[in-house]
């Protein structure tokens, strides 16, 4: 039994290593005041899964709930390929949810990895959107503008 356990587990770590390089690929190519939106939208689908009874298992359908990870990394990522730049967002940002609640308690190495590297691209994510934007301060005054 350990030997299919095993099999399932290590062919799960390189479907999710696979997505998570298209994935970082796609955040990587955004510009910073979309990453910002990007990050936000990441926190509020953390959430929103977060808030149903299995969160790996959010956007399965009912007949595949006996499946060990979810369908909703699957349709997610889809939809993170989508070539409608809002669409790719919000695929982005519910594949990010998904993997997160599905790596983050596991005990096995061959996905702590993959745990590893979302942690930190949603870290890099937040750091962006600590960062104020330029255009947010075109009210403040320069020092110039105080000086007369």
């Amino acid at each position: 039994m350990k030997l299919p356990t095993r099999l399932i587990v290590m062919l799960r770590a390189r479907q999710l290593a696979r997505q998570l390089r298209g994935i970082e690929r796609s955040i990587r190519t955004l510009p910073e005041r979309s990453r910002s939106r990007l990050s936000s939208l990441a926190l509020r689908e953390i959430e929103q899964v977060s808030s149903g009874d299995i969160p790996r298992l959010y956007g399965t359908t009912p007949d595949a709930r006996h499946l060990p990870w979810g369908q909703g990394t699957e349709a997610s990522y889809e939809r993170a390929c989508s070539k409608n730049p809002e669409v790719a967002m919000r695929g982005i940002a519910l594949w990010m949810a998904m993997a997160y609640h599905e790596t983050r308690h596991t005990t096995d190495p061959r996905l702590q990895p993959q745990y590893r590297q979302l942690m930190q691209l949603l870290r890099e994510m937040k750091e962006v959107q600590a960062t104020p934007d330029a255009s947010d301060n075109w009210m403040q005054p320069t020092r110039s503008s105080q000086a007369a």
